[in-house]
């Protein structure tokens, strides 16, 4: 068992990230079967992505004598999360966004999100999504390093469990490599993808767990959102609905943190 979660968890990280882990047609049968692998890989992506928190604080001074400010801190971030996650992701966002701006049927938005070019609304939405998420990686940077360093890492295993909740309570719009995700799983797999997401709430006696717990929730949150827009409009889920939760979960999770740490 352990085995076949390691070679689902290298399928996640090789479809969920650009990190060199070897890509196979073994591991994606693997990864599209156990959506646990998703928050799993939310884990690693996380822990890599939110290291540039940890330069603000007051052991890296000590031992080189300045401290990266918090805008570097911010804009390291930011540079991290697309170095290690790429854009296609992002792209799935501004072809969803472009589908939601067109009067007409569930047909002609897939026909539009399926176009290679990217329209106003998408370039639009895609923007909006870098200069939210870079405003929020700034505030949660004045939190401190250990929190800042949490709630960033908590914020990719909660984007990731949002995918997974698109997985397993979602219907296929069409044939494609979401469909191959989407039609692998049913409801009972989502109690391993709990099971696998819980564990970051352990990061709240360093951190604070008002703001980890909000950041948590929000990805399913999200996601959930989108479930029920893409069912109304799309008539399912599909691969650019899947990207688009997983940028739209990233943002809300770390703004959430970020206002669960100044209310609480």
């Amino acid at each position: 068992m352990a085995g076949v979660v390691v070679t689902a968890l290298g399928g996640a990280l090789g479809a969920l990230s650009r990190l060199p882990v070897g890509r196979s047609e073994k591991a994606w049968d693997a990864f599209r079967r156990a959506p646990l692998t998703f928050p799993l890989a939310g884990y690693v992506i996380g822990a890599l992505v939110a290291a540039p928190f940890l330069l603000t604080g007051a052991p890296v001074t000590a031992i080189t004598g300045i401290g990266v400010p918090i805008p570097t801190a911010a804009v390291l971030y930011l540079a991290i999360v697309y170095l290690v996650t790429g854009i296609s992701h992002a792209d799935g966002l501004a072809d969803v966004a472009d589908g939601a701006a067109i009067h007409g049927t569930a047909d002609d938005r897939l026909r539009v999100m399926a176009d290679s070019q990217t329209g106003a609304a998408g370039t639009l939405a895609v923007s909006l999504a870098v200069v939210t998420l870079g405003l929020g990686a700034f505030s949660l940077a004045g939190a401190g390093p250990a929190l800042s360093f949490a709630v960033a890492l908590c914020a990719e295993v909660s984007a990731k469990t949002g995918m997974a909740t698109l997985v397993c309570f979602g219907s296929s719009a069409h044939e494609g490599l979401g469909s191959q995700l989407v039609s692998s799983s049913d409801w009972r797999s989502f109690v391993p993808v709990l099971s696998a997401a819980a564990p970051v709430l352990l990061l709240a006696p360093i951190s604070g767990g008002p703001a980890l717990l909000a950041a948590l929730l929000a990805g399913p949150a999200v996601a959930v959102v989108l479930l029920f827009w893409s069912a109304q409009r799309l008539g399912g889920v599909s691969g650019d609905v899947l990207g688009a939760t997983n940028e739209l979960g990233r943002i809300v999770s770390i703004h959430a943190g970020v206002v669960a740490w100044t209310l609480f």
